[in-house]
């Protein structure tokens, strides 16, 4: 759980309901991540907060910068999850929270690997939450704007600029992301807050956006979506089989 979730909790009075998972061990075995099952103690809530940023274009990102940055974002958060789950289908109770971003929904220039990293956790968190709901487990995935954390700071890994064909599209877009660190739209303990009141919630979503800003940005990725699909939609109807079965 987030630290600003935690002092929310005591304000608010709640007991109970998460708890850091300590008992956690991961061990990394040949660029494998593996999660030993938690054995001791009760968790209820895990909110699986593992992630950085990568930026640069996708060309001039090495291949061993996207590994790294799946091996944390995505099998980093798989491990963690699974090391809890056997004890809450037990249980048949608890919640995970993915914290993913409004970047698993919807794509900018210079995030490649950042932004496939997270719609790798959004495909996991909405496959989870169908196999674990009749065990009374809850999955929700985050997808949080821009906050004023460090996330463009220091804990970003900036890739080295060497093909100034990309200079007009992404120096610009670096340049306001390094200037706009610190001043971002979102808070981040009106985020924890946020997080307690899905946690709390008897029928809590799959989904939940925070912060203005991805709102609009990504109500405005899904409307192009929509529109280009059905634009092309009687080209992609055109691949069936006539006497072929529609699936579920």
């Amino acid at each position: 759980m987030t630290s600003a979730a935690r002092r929310s909790r005591r304000r608010s009075g709640a007991q109970g309901a998460a708890r850091d998972v300590h008992a956690t061990r991961i061990a990394w075995h040949d660029g494998i991540v593996r999660g030993e099952p938690v054995q001791e103690g009760r968790i209820d809530v895990l909110v699986n907060n593992a992630g950085y940023g990568v930026e640069g274009t996708f060309e001039e990102t090495p291949l061993d910068t996207f590994r790294h940055q799946f091996d944390v974002n995505v099998f980093g958060v798989i491990a963690v999850a699974q090391a809890v789950l056997p004890r809450m289908r037990e249980r048949r109770a608890g919640h995970i929270l993915f914290v993913s971003s409004m970047g698993g929904l919807r794509a900018f220039p210079g995030l490649a690997a950042y932004h496939g990293s997270k719609f790798a956790v959004e495909g996991i968190a909405a496959t989870l939450a169908q196999e674990v709901a009749p065990f009374g487990i809850h999955v929700t995935a985050i997808e949080p704007g821009s906050f004023r954390t460090d996330w463009a700071g220091r804990s970003m890994d900036r890739v080295e600029r060497i093909i100034a064909d990309y200079d007009p599209v992404f120096a610009p877009i670096r340049e306001r992301r390094i200037d706009m660190s610190g001043q971002q739209l979102g808070d981040p303990a009106q985020a924890g807050r946020a997080l307690l009141t899905v946690v709390e919630a008897g029928n809590p979503p799959t989904h939940l956006i925070l912060g203005s800003d991805a709102l609009r940005l990504v109500a405005d990725a899904r409307s192009t979506f929509d529109a280009e699909t059905a634009a092309w939609s009687e080209l992609s109807k055109s691949t069936d089989f006539p006497d072929g079965e529609q699936i579920a």
